[in-house]
């Protein structure tokens, strides 16, 4: 079977073209004989292909799992007019049933059984014994197909007492690539596989659950379901067609790990902070889906031996981290730290992007036991706008990790900013200590630039150089004991300002030549005397 892994399927199926046949097929009430539901079904159904759906469509919506015949095979009766009478048997009895049905409709079918990791299986577990599953294989077009009815027609719960109806076009023709991951027949050559897969390989291989491919997503990594840390550190990564959403839960909480989004997949980096056995989900979604709904795909077992003291991420780190095509769709093109990790030794970094059309920006800094307020530490960013360029310069307040949230909205909206992404800031030099920069006010306008000084903290009794680049204004004063005048130099306002006796210091300017009264753009405060 060639396997271009855009098909989930056996032979090339237009789902599109069934839709009158599968709506009728769900119409048909025959419950008195075989025979009969078969001749009904069949009136719409000209090919083998389409007899096999009307078969399979009607099974798979009128018959329930036996949840009581599971846990008492005695009671279960697997017989196909018992079956149809009832409408509820356990999986033989399914089996058995569309046997019966093709048989009647002229198609070779096949009832196959084997083991499966369906209901009660646990990750890397072995299977011996008697077989556990059983489905069927037709022969269409010259070859054999495989599909489960059982699987198709819904789901039981954890404790197998209840049964719901969630029809599954997965289980229809699978291929056998995919059928392998959790059905191993008794008979190796029903995988329809060259070469066949061993049974401990089949017990070793992850299990994907049927949403994986049905959401595009073609290989993870690793691809055995338990997962030993290295010095502290797990690493899981998925690689899918088309642009897809991801999140995960370590032991149900989306923390201690690093997830960032790629063009065509996802990787994380898992870093548990205590030992022993961890739970690891990993849920996705199409970029597309309107609602918040995440599917689970992936299921590992994380063994965690020693932990990662140092990997301690901040409370506040929202996954995934760094930036990724789904910033660029929110504008955020060309990041200049494409990583979502920035490594700062002398405790300052600066980013920079290509902003999208009409987007307003806001930043902020957060840390575990920050004692700031919001307003304050938004201060140890600043903001510059060249044209369509955005700069961002961090002046971190100490070491430690830090989270840089950024946030956006149109400017032509009233509304409030959403939040887009954020990086993970790490710096390890205890000595870094960097100030706030200047307070700004809300005349200070996104393209204006502060060139010196950078620190919002003057020191004292100090002749302070100032250069600020500022167009389309009349006149800039700084305003200390005394006002010291800027002048104006190649599109820069440039001067001095002397600090001594003042606790505060600002910066006004003056709009329009006309106007008599300036307003207020920065202020600095003093180093105490």
């Amino acid at each position: 079977y060639p396997w271009d892994k855009s098909s989930l399927k056996s032979m090339p199926v237009d789902l599109q073209q069934f839709e009158k046949l599968d709506a009728y097929a769900l119409k048909v009430k025959v419950q008195n004989s075989v025979e009969e539901l078969v001749k009904a079904l069949l009136r719409q159904a000209r090919t083998d292909v389409e007899k096999v759906r009307a078969i399979w469509m009607w099974i798979c919506h009128h018959i329930e799992y036996d949840v009581v015949g599971y846990h008492n095979k005695s009671q279960a009766s697997i017989e196909p007019t018992d079956v149809l009478q009832r409408g509820k048997s356990i999986c033989e009895g399914y089996a058995g049933l569309f046997e019966r049905m093709c048989s009647i409709a002229g198609i070779q079918c096949m009832k196959l059984s084997g083991y499966s990791k369906g209901y009660g299986y646990k990750m890397g577990q072995t299977f011996t014994g008697d077989s556990d599953h059983t489905w069927n294989a037709v022969y269409l077009e010259g070859r054999w197909h495989l599909l489960d009815s059982t699987w198709g027609s819904g789901s039981v719960d954890d404790s197998c007492t209840k049964f719901t109806f969630r029809y599954n076009e997965f289980y229809f023709l699978t291929h056998p690539a995919l059928f392998i991951n959790n059905h191993f027949p008794d008979n190796s050559n029903w995988q329809l596989l060259k070469p066949t897969l061993t049974l401990k390989e089949f017990e070793k291989n992850m299990l994907h659950s049927s949403n994986f491919y049905m959401l595009g997503l073609l290989t993870a990594h690793p691809e055995t379901a338990i997962i030993q840390t290295v010095n502290g550190k797990a690493s899981v990564s998925v690689d899918c067609r088309s642009a897809t959403l991801f999140s995960f839960k370590l032991k149900g909480t989306e923390e201690h790990g690093l997830m960032t989004l790629k063009k065509h997949g996802m990787k994380l980096d898992i870093y548990p902070q205590t030992t022993g056995s961890h739970k690891l989900q990993i849920f996705a979604k199409p970029s597309k889906a309107s609602e918040d709904v995440y599917s689970c795909v992936l299921e590992y077992t994380v063994e965690c031996e020693s932990v990662d003291e140092a990997a301690r991420f901040p409370k506040e780190l929202h996954q995934p981290v760094g930036p990724s095509w789904w910033t660029e769709r929110q504008g955020f093109l060309r990041p200049s730290q494409p990583s979502p990790v920035i490594h700062t030794n002398d405790g300052r970094c600066a980013l920079t992007f290509t902003l999208g059309k009409d987007i307003s920006v806001l930043a902020s800094l957060h840390w575990d036991g920050s004692g700031l307020t919001e307003d304050a530490s938004r201060r140890h960013i600043m903001q510059t706008r060249r044209g369509n360029q955005l700069e961002l310069k961090i002046h971190l307040p100490h070491a430690g990790s830090f989270v840089l949230k950024i946030y956006a909205k149109k400017k032509s909206d009233p509304g409030n900013y959403d939040y887009i992404f954020n990086y993970l800031i790490s710096c390890l030099n205890t000595e870094v200590k960097w100030p706030a920069f200047p307070q700004s006010y809300s005349k200070w306008l996104e393209d204006y630039e502060i060139l010196e000084p950078l620190s919002g903290l003057l020191p004292a009794n100090r002749n302070v150089q100032f250069k600020l680049r500022m167009a389309g204004i009349a006149k800039v004063l700084v305003q200390a004991e005394n006002t010291y005048p800027l002048t104006q130099n190649r599109g820069c306002w440039e001067g001095t300002c002397n600090t001594s006796g003042c606790r505060e210091v600002f910066v006004m300017v003056h709009e329009n030549a006309n106007h008599s009264f300036y307003s207020h753009v920065l202020k600095y405060e003093v180093e105490n005397q």
